[in-house]
């Protein structure tokens, strides 16, 4: 890996591979509320949004040593989330705590999920996308919560970035349709 710019996300990785709680604040503070927007998205209730964030960080304070550097700390972040959400959904147990301490929770406010649903329409948003298959939820909570760009997507996902296209493509027209059929200006 080559040597990261002071301050950088990847130069904070770094740090908590060498057991730096603060940089694993830094990074805490700079993602939270994506990764946070996100999972809850994932989960679809905000206290076990958080407890997945949580799992994540203690993750990221866990295996930060394995980041490589071959793709963006961004990048690398939510595969954690990811996987982690994925655990905690398909019902395996979290991660055993350690004695290190987290940052406070994100803000209790509207989070980029709730604004983009809201601004989208409200509930019939939610509940067509909540209807989609688990892979096309990924791609569009990656893409429109996360904000990641098609090619970070396809690298959180571990598929080629045509399929990142084209599950995109396919949850838009599954939302639409469903939406038409409620009669639901899109």
């Amino acid at each position: 890996m080559a040597r990261p710019e002071p301050g950088s996300d990847e130069a904070l990785l770094r740090a908590v591979a060498a057991g730096d709680a603060g940089a694993l604040a830094r990074l805490y503070e700079r993602h939270a509320r994506t990764l946070f927007g996100y999972l809850h998205r994932l989960a679809g209730d905000r206290m076990t949004a958080e407890e997945i964030l949580q799992d994540t960080m203690l993750a990221v304070w866990r295996s930060a040593a394995a980041f490589e550097g071959r793709s963006k700390a961004t990048t690398w972040l939510f595969g954690v989330a990811r996987r982690q959400a994925h655990n905690r959904l398909r019902g395996r147990s979290g991660p055993e705590t350690i004695g290190v301490p987290l940052p406070e929770r994100p803000d209790q406010g509207a989070g980029p999920d709730e604004l983009a649903i809201a601004a989208a329409g409200g509930t019939p948003v939610a509940a067509a996308i909540d209807r989609l298959p688990e892979h096309h939820r990924d791609v569009i909570a990656l893409v429109f919560v996360a904000g990641l760009p098609l090619a970070d997507v396809a690298e959180v996902l571990a598929i080629p970035v045509g399929t990142v296209k084209s599950r995109l493509h396919h949850a838009r027209a599954a939302v639409a349709a469903a939406l038409t059929a409620q009669e639901v200006p899109e």
